[in-house]
């Protein structure tokens, strides 16, 4: 990829602000030799916890680690989990702006046993104790937003993002000049429209289409764009296909498909945060849609060959697309 250090110069000048549902990610790390006389399930020795920041949190430290300034906005309670997000994302220049509520921290626990995932536990509170007023979004947000190069919508489905929030901050964004982009999750479906960027996989994009997957069918892609520019008036797509890559699309038209850049795939967890952050700190920085997702891309296909939610960094994204050169 040419010009990478370029852009790498000007991706550091950036500020980015991150809303959405932000998480911590609990790791226990162990090994299983044995079953439980009490029930037939493995019993776990225990040889260390690890913790990360996860979800919205997660796109946050990726766009540190690519040598930006980003603020977070969500909800962190003042509970254990809340104080361990609070440390991780400052300890790395993270500001963070916490959302009126009255729920627990989201925190995702996952077992690993020889590095793969025995179980995942979720704690988590109603949707309802996480959610915020537009009027709340203007007091907390307004000068963020104004003080941001792009602001990033990234939904977890948890309560944050509404239909109410996510008008307001277009809105302001808008009146600001402010590039915006949003990591939609169609289970819990938003009225959204004007935006710069959606992220949508596969499945997400067929969803907010209203199309129904067909078994052995190619992907619908033409069809795809044309209806979410129709439905949602985005100016740019980008669809990840997981190992047949990137599809770019511009005003409902298909611009090009990139393929994958991962040399193996290790674990997926986290990819899309890392895949979305890189994009906008590309589109940010001035760079075309292409070349944002040719970064994008290879960014992604770093991460997804570490274990566990991970970041890349400008000297990892260097040394790996020299590898592939």
């Amino acid at each position: 990829m040419k010009g990478l250090p370029a852009l790498f110069r000007k991706i550091a000048r950036q500020r980015i602000l991150v809303i959405g549902d932000v998480m911590l990610d609990h790791y226990i790390w162990g090994d299983a030799t044995r079953i439980s006389p009490e029930a037939p399930v493995p019993v776990v020795d225990i040889a260390r916890d690890t913790w990360t920041a996860g979800g919205a949190a997660n796109v946050a430290l990726n766009i540190a680690a690519l040598g930006a300034q980003c603020t977070v906005a969500g909800f962190i309670g003042p509970d254990e989990a809340g104080t361990k997000l609070k440390q991780i994302l400052h300890g790395k220049g993270i500001t963070t702006l916490s959302t009126p509520g009255s729920g627990a921290t989201i925190l995702k626990t996952r077992v690993l046993v020889q590095h793969q995932q025995l179980c995942r536990l979720d704690r988590e509170s109603p949707q309802g104790h996480y959610a915020i007023t537009a009027a709340q979004a203007t007091a907390l947000l307004g000068d963020a937003i104004r003080e941001s190069d792009a602001v990033i919508l990234s939904d977890y489905a948890k309560g944050i993002l509404s239909d109410e929030l996510v008008a307001k901050v277009t809105k302001l964004a808008r009146a600001a000049g402010k590039l915006i982009a949003l990591d939609p999750k169609p289970k819990r479906r938003l009225a959204f429209r004007d935006l710069d960027l959606i992220t949508p996989n596969k499945r997400e994009s067929l969803q907010l289409a209203g199309m129904e997957p067909v078994p052995h069918a190619p992907f619908p892609a033409a069809e795809v764009c044309a209806r979410l520019h129709q439905l949602y008036g985005t100016r740019n797509l980008v669809i990840t296909l997981g190992e047949d890559g990137m599809l770019l699309s511009a005003k409902g038209r298909i611009v090009k498909t990139i393929p994958t850049a991962a040399r193996e795939v290790f674990d997926v967890s986290g990819a899309g945060d890392t895949a979305l952050a890189a994009l906008v700190l590309a589109l940010a920085a001035g760079a075309s849609l292409e070349k944002a997702a040719h970064f994008s891309n290879a960014a992604s296909g770093v991460v997804v060959g570490k274990l566990g939610t991970a970041t890349v960094t400008p000297e990892e994204l260097l040394a790996y697309v020299a590898h592939e050169s």
